[in-house]
């Protein structure tokens, strides 16, 4: 199977059903049963970081399992603006809290520059993470790909390349506010 094959098949559920190695930590189709809220107990946090849209985040975090946030969309936020702003990218890896319930899911770039970090995600058309930068307490992967928080929360898929895993993330799915700044959930 080429490269876009398993690319759609990923984010179909056509590729076949397998593991990821470690550290990857698979999960199973029960994490994303119905809740009350979609795939989520809860909607998405108000005022999501780097200017994220909420509906469309609500959307794909919660009611959706195969469609992500538009290729490049993470560009057009304020993401690359507030996370860059120190020369040469931050000092400290960005952190990356679950849009729903602002639980720590990533942190990056960790054994890459911040320009590292952007030039892969530029690439691929999404925020791409590798296995050292996902928090395995709360991310899990089903074995079709697709990765997901502990909670429910539809994040993307694992695409792995020549360097191993490499888990392309939608920004509204990680745009969250830590737990002890959730505070009220979005009103839709």
């Amino acid at each position: 199977m080429g490269f876009i094959g398993k690319i759609v098949g990923a984010l179909f559920g056509m590729a076949s059903a397998k593991t990821f190695p470690p550290p990857c930590v698979m999960g199973d189709e029960s994490i994303m049963s119905k809740k009350a809220h979609g795939t989520s107990a809860v909607p998405v946090q108000q005022n999501l970081r780097w200017n994220c849209n909420g509906r469309r985040a609500d959307q794909i975090c919660n009611f959706n399992r195969h469609y992500a946030e538009p290729s490049g969309y993470w560009e057009q936020t304020t993401f690359l603006k507030e996370a860059g702003a120190a020369a040469g990218g931050p000092s400290e890896p960005i952190k990356f809290y679950d849009s729903n319930t602002g639980k720590l899911l990533f942190e990056a770039p960790k054994g890459r520059s911040f320009e590292e970090f952007v030039k892969e995600s530029r690439a691929h058309g999404w925020p791409s993470f590798r296995d050292n930068e996902v928090n395995w307490d709360y991310v899990r992967v089903l074995p079709n790909g697709e990765t997901i928080s502990v909670d429910g929360t539809h994040l993307g898929h694992n695409l792995p390349d020549g360097k191993g895993s490499r888990y392309c993330i939608n920004l509204v799915s990680v745009a969250g506010n830590p737990v002890e700044d959730a505070g009220a959930t979005q009103e839709l």
